[in-house]
């Protein structure tokens, strides 16, 4: 059984070299590049991965299904440019694979994110399963332009070790990113129909900040908690008012 991993990436050389050597063993490496003006490409193709650069971006569920159809392999290992694997998981994906020609047709994994440093135990952030292994053929990504699913055909199983993920790495990376997050959101609600006011939204953040913070013990995460917390609030209201500003439109 041969194993491809795929990664889209756009601007991450400060972490695609550490995810792409951590799944070094594969069979397959695939890139999908969405027009990198850093090394990105450069150090993908050092490593090994066979990289193709797209001029456009359809949205995180196509790009990622653009990738899957490049591989090859009987199985396909999907991961984020900002996520890596351990040696223990490394070893857990590969021990499924060379005994899995009967099992599960999908397997989801924990994933272990770090906020500003500090990998999180609460917050609603551990164990936050996600599907990543299935065997091509038998999954696709949904069409959605964020927060993207596979969508899985078969019995599915749960690996024990994680994925690591480091979310944002300073504040700077936290508010570029909310800023990008709550605008593909915001279209994507409203391409559904969604329309939303000041009230809906400051309502929802402060729901948010009370879900994370209180009720998913934000608080058992020290400053990080509450920090997270503050900003899982923010990135809420301007995922709605900018909802708000295209209903209007």
């Amino acid at each position: 059984m041969t194993v491809s991993v795929i990664v889209i990436a756009k601007d991450e050389q400060a972490s695609i070299g550490r995810v792409l050597r951590s799944v070094a063993w594969a069979d397959e490496i695939v890139v999908v590049d969405s027009g990198s003006t850093d090394r990105t490409v450069e150090i993908a193709r050092e490593l090994g991965a066979k990289v193709t650069v797209t001029d456009d971006w359809p949205g995180f569920g196509p790009q990622k299904n653009r990738a899957l159809d490049l591989a090859t392999g009987d199985w396909v290992l999907s991961l984020d440019a900002d996520e890596w694997l351990t040696a223990e998981s490394a070893e857990e994906i590969r021990r499924v694979v060379a005994t899995g020609a009967a099992g599960p047709a999908a397997w989801r994994m924990p994933r272990r994110s770090s906020f500003c440093g500090r990998f999180m135990r609460h917050s609603g952030w551990w164990p936050d399963y996600v599907v990543r292994l299935f065997r091509r053929g038998h999954a696709r990504f949904s069409d959605d332009i964020v927060h993207e699913r596979v969508i899985t055909e078969g019995a599915m199983a749960t690996l024990r070790e994680p994925i690591m993920h480091e979310t944002f790495t300073d504040l700077e990376d936290l508010v570029g990113k909310m800023n990008r997050y709550s605008t593909l959101t915001a279209q994507q609600l409203r391409a559904s129909g969604k329309t939303a006011g000041l009230v809906e939204a400051l309502a929802r953040a402060l729901w948010a900040f009370i879900r994370t913070y209180v009720l998913r013990a934000g608080f058992l995460d020290g400053r990080e908690g509450l920090m997270l917390a503050l900003a899982t609030a923010e990135g809420t209201y301007y995922r709605y008012v900018k909802l708000m500003q295209l209903s209007r439109k």
